[in-house]
């Protein structure tokens, strides 16, 4: 049984506000009248009981909220064998892990974004939404980090992933018959920006050379692996009046539902 929970969080992003509301907003659009609730292998998840929204962890202010990111997890996987997470910013994927990887051991972690993610702090600190990788390799929480998409690796992210044997494929070097192979459980941060902007405009960072929106959804549909945890983050609400990335967010949503049930079975 698969848990769905929102973490309307952004108080660490370094740039603009506005991913907390992400998780109402992608409900919103997965119940739109516009589409439908079946995903492309044919699940209608309107009547699919492998699955459970529980709604929205409520947070206090500040680092505070970090630890209380990770004790609502951790509840939760108490109830649930796997857990599917709506951010908010990047900043919710360390605690996320850090309750995960208690439940499961060290993980395996696919990384789909436009940014590594691996300062050791950000602007003074170390739980921006910059940082959470960093945390999470540091504190042994991952056996294995595979990064795809990134196009904005600097110096010292470039050291960070030599320190912590990331595995990195930039955007640059992409090739569309990559597929993956992970030797146990494994841990799914799909950041929305790893898609162009001309496809996800609804980001704080437009970071141009991304992936379409079919290329993300094949990565998802060609994945073979025992998904045991998943994020969608960094879907800015105030940068998407016109509701397209919502839509989009919420068909990655269907297809990530559709990706931990299948990896279930």
């Amino acid at each position: 049984m698969i848990a769905v929970v929102g973490i309307p969080f952004d108080e660490f992003s370094s740039f603009l506000r506005g991913t907390a509301g992400a998780p109402q907003k992608i409900r919103k659009a997965y119940h739109s009248d516009s589409s439908n609730y079946f995903t492309e292998r044919g699940i209608d998840l309107k009547s699919y009981q492998g699955w459970k929204d529980e709604g929205d962890l409520v947070l206090p202010s500040g680092v505070e909220a970090i630890a209380a990111i990770h004790s609502g997890i951790a509840k939760l996987l108490q109830q649930y064998e796997k857990l599917f997470s709506l951010g908010g910013d990047h900043a919710t994927t360390y605690p996320v892990v850090k309750a995960i990887a208690k439940k499961y051991g060290a993980l395996n972690i696919l990384h789909l974004d436009a940014h590594p993610d691996l300062y050791d702090n950000f602007e003074g600190n170390k739980f921006s939404h910059a940082c959470p990788f960093a945390r999470i390799m540091q504190e042994g929480l991952a056996k294995r980090l595979v990064q795809v998409g990134i196009r904005t690796m600097n110096v010292h992210q470039l050291e960070q992933a030599s320190r912590f044997g990331v595995e990195v494929i930039e955007m640059k070097d992409w090739k569309p018959t990559t597929r993956f192979q992970f030797d146990g459980p494994v841990y799914l941060s799909l950041d929305m920006d790893v898609l162009d902007p001309a496809f996800a405009p609804g980001v704080s960072h437009h970071e141009p050379g991304g992936f379409t929106s079919r290329e993300v959804i094949t990565i998802l549909q060609n994945l073979n692996a025992n998904i045991v945890g998943a994020d969608l983050v960094e879907f800015n609400t105030s940068r998407d009046p016109s509701g397209i990335t919502a839509m989009l967010a919420a068909k990655l949503f269907k297809e990530m539902i559709d990706l931990l049930l299948r990896t279930g079975e």
